[in-house]
């Protein structure tokens, strides 16, 4: 009897270790949807007219009453048919969303992110493709396309604020990816004004900053992209008022016009040779017609010494389109010569081993030590290909 429990003992211990390491291997806990179906008698509606979605994992202990909002990113539409295709995945309707899993800044685990991983953790789903601008009351005849991402925005920020108590918040960061980090730019102010004076508010934009450049043949491109997006969903009564006063309303798309004009504390989060921008914005596809570009754009060690030398003019330009280091102690930069794109949704290049580093900091310390004011983190690296410990990265 005593040797059949002891193989019964044996065999739940076998049991329980296989169970642990399946735990281990499978990662971190998918995060449920809330989608806002109330949302629709509002017209706050992805494109294709279904309810948006936010992710949400509670906050404990230390963290109960401390808020981090990520909006994610990928792009924006600029005509019907570019929307119309965004209609048919999760770019712009949320019946193709499935639950995900948190990681980098939304991480919960204190080793991986030591100061946000107690706190009340959103993902805002992103489906309107207009960095959550848009807001024109016409539905688009023919495609059946609703360009409310504004309405999205305000409607997910009341849900936060009046059904899951974001507005009892000691401590908020309002963060995105991308368009996402554009997004978290453009709406910097708007949302550090739902809160009471008593809470501390601070925006983080990774991968937000869109220069305002010339593209290779000399053509202001990306302007034209902001152009037709201001213009097709509506966005400029949404825009910065600060901005928009003084700019035509698709500059105020641009980072660059619209910080300086910012009263809440920002950090900036971007790689100088963003993979992104020059694909997009210094080498677009109608300005590279030989496609001479075509490796280069892929892979930054393909590129030739006349196309390396036109990045290093780009990251120059970069660098003096950004608020001056010094200017600020509330302004945060961790500005590195990798050729990537979004550094703070993933372990890897967030805060671990290996991860990138600027003045051996890490780019998950440096937001901690930002927000929590233990260092005025204003980190500028030297010109590529000076940092070995840059990863490549493209995805939102």
């Amino acid at each position: 009897m005593a040797a059949s429990r002891a193989r019964l003992s044996r065999a739940a211990a076998v049991l329980g270790f296989l169970l642990l390491a399946a735990s281990a291997e499978a990662g971190p806990a998918e995060v449920e949807m809330v989608f806002l179906k109330n949302a629709v008698a509002k017209g706050a509606v992805c494109l294709d007219g279904s309810p948006p979605v936010y992710h949400f994992s509670a906050g404990s202990g230390s963290g109960a009453n401390n808020w981090v909002v990520h909006m994610e990113g990928g792009g924006w539409c600029r005509n019907t048919d570019e929307c119309a295709v965004r209609k048919g995945n999760f770019r712009g309707s949320s019946k193709f969303m499935r639950p995900l899993s948190f990681s980098g800044i939304l991480g919960g685990s204190q080793k991986s992110n030591p100061d946000f991983y107690n706190w009340n953790r959103v993902k805002v789903r992103y489906c309107d493709g207009s960095s959550f601008t848009g807001d024109v009351e016409a539905v688009e005849s023919g495609k059946n396309i609703y360009y409310r991402g504004f309405r999205v925005w305000r409607t997910i920020m009341d849900d936060l604020l009046t059904v899951r108590g974001m507005n009892k918040a000691q401590n908020v960061l309002l963060s995105g990816c991308s368009a996402g980090g554009l997004a978290a730019i453009l709406h910097c102010d708007r949302f550090h004004d739902l809160f009471p004076a008593t809470t501390k508010v601070k925006c983080f934009s990774d991968a937000g900053y869109f220069l305002d450049g010339k593209d290779i043949s000399g053509n202001n491109y990306a302007r034209s992209i902001y152009k037709n997006v201001v213009t097709l969903h509506g966005s400029a009564k949404n825009l910065p008022a600060s901005c928009t006063s003084k700019q035509p309303a698709e500059l105020c798309m641009f980072p660059q016009y619209v910080v300086p004009t910012l009263r809440t504390p920002l950090f900036i989060l971007n790689a100088a040779y963003d993979s992104w921008q020059i694909k997009n914005v210094l080498a677009p596809s109608p300005a590279d017609p030989k496609k001479t570009w075509a490796q280069c754009k892929l892979d930054i060690k393909s590129c030739s010494p006349s196309q390396l030398t036109t990045l290093q003019n780009f990251r120059t330009d970069f660098l003096a389109a950004l608020p001056k280091p010094g200017q600020s102690p509330s302004l945060g930069m961790f500005i590195d010569s990798c050729n990537a794109h979004c550094q703070s949704g993933a372990q890897d290049t967030w805060l671990a081993d290996g991860s990138p580093l600027v003045n051996k900091t890490q780019i998950g310390k440096a937001v901690g030590d930002w927000y929590n004011d233990r260092e005025v983190s204003q980190k500028i690296d030297c010109p590529y290909p000076c940092n070995p410990t840059c990863k490549n990265r493209e995805d939102d």
